[in-house]
């Protein structure tokens, strides 16, 4: 048994120790990180009591008992130690933490409950299932029947964190430029298989990763014999915000899925080659000046490219709501794009 009654210094212990630890009957298991870390994903069977939080020691009060053994963690070790103390001292004796926090418990191998994320299903004229997730920003999952395409994976943005570690091994991974809200190399690490994943990016994101197929605007690509990829232009028109995505360095991306196709824009503003986009099941158009569209661009594209399907995205902090209804012919939905 690891749980006794502890001294001021209660006991740290190793991944192995600490399953074992709760796995013994009546546990509390605590995490102590923020709401947002907690939702990325946590150790099963967890309750979430922010340490940053105020409230921290009345909700502990409220919640914990203190007859019963505590098991807490948080990322790498410190908040943890920190709310172990603090419990510590309201008479919580018997009390065990996660050397090293989240981060060691799945460098162990160990298992995370991940957060479910918004996720619209669609099927084609086949039959097959096609599933989006919206992660974050310009982040999205898609699940295409068997395989999985992840497009700018980004680990870290703004307080949310994606644990990519707890998604499945990526297919195929794209990425439309090599900006850090769209470029992150341990996105791209975590999600790949050395054997199989394959990056498609352009030429300037392939030279940082030093790896990664080529596509440039124009280039089509078979990646199975139910998907392909096509790379669109993507850039700026405004004057002054021309040098945030110059013309023919980045790309949009086409992806036909067993007849369904997915036009994912890229961060671009209004462009006269939309019009040559046609017959698009579902749109991802950016929305968030002074580097991709205003809501009034992003409805002028989309009345241009007519997708039976909109999800603005890459939206940050600007106001979406109004759009749809400016869209009465198209079915609008907003998702946690931030």
């Amino acid at each position: 048994m690891l749980f006794a009654a502890c001294a001021p210094k209660y006991p740290t212990v190793t991944p192995d120790e600490f399953e074992q630890a709760i796995a013994e009957p009546n546990v509390q298991l605590v995490d102590v990180r923020t709401p947002e870390e907690y939702e990325q994903g946590h150790i099963v069977g967890a309750m979430n009591i922010d340490w940053k939080n105020e409230a921290f020691a009345d909700e502990a009060g409220q919640i914990l008992d203190k007859s019963k053994a505590i098991a807490v963690y948080c990322r790498g070790g410190r908040r943890s130690h920190e709310a172990g103390n603090k419990l510590y001292k309201m008479g919580y004796t018997h009390i065990v933490e996660l050397q090293g926090g989240l981060e060691a418990w799945k460098a162990a191998g160990k298992a995370v409950q991940a957060e479910v994320y918004e996720c619209d299903e669609f099927r084609t004229s086949n039959g097959m299932s096609v599933k989006l997730h919206a992660l974050v920003h310009a982040s999205i999952w898609i699940e295409a029947g068997d395989k999985q395409i992840f497009v700018d994976p980004v680990s870290h943005l703004g307080n949310r964190s994606i644990e990519y570690t707890t998604m499945p091994t990526a297919d195929f991974i794209l990425i439309t430029h090599e900006h850090h809200d769209h470029l992150d190399k341990e996105a791209i690490h975590n999600l790949s298989h050395e054997l199989y994943t394959q990056v498609i990016a352009n030429q300037a994101s392939a030279d940082i990763l030093g790896k990664g197929i080529v596509m440039a605007n124009g280039d089509k690509r078979t990646l199975t014999d139910k998907i392909t990829v096509e790379a669109v232009p993507a850039y700026n028109t405004t004057e002054g915000h021309l040098q945030f995505h110059p013309k023919g360095r980045d790309n949009g991306y086409i992806l036909t899925i067993d007849g369904l196709r997915i036009y994912i824009a890229g961060d671009t503003e209004v462009i006269p080659e939309m019009a040559d986009i046609k017959d698009i099941d579902i749109a991802f158009l950016p929305c968030n000046q002074p580097y991709t569209m205003t809501p009034e661009q992003l409805i002028e594209a989309a009345r241009i490219i007519q997708p039976k399907v909109l999800f603005p995205y890459h939206y940050s902090q600007t106001d979406v709501s109004g759009i749809a209804a400016q869209l009465p012919d198209i079915d609008v939905r907003i998702r946690h794009y931030e």
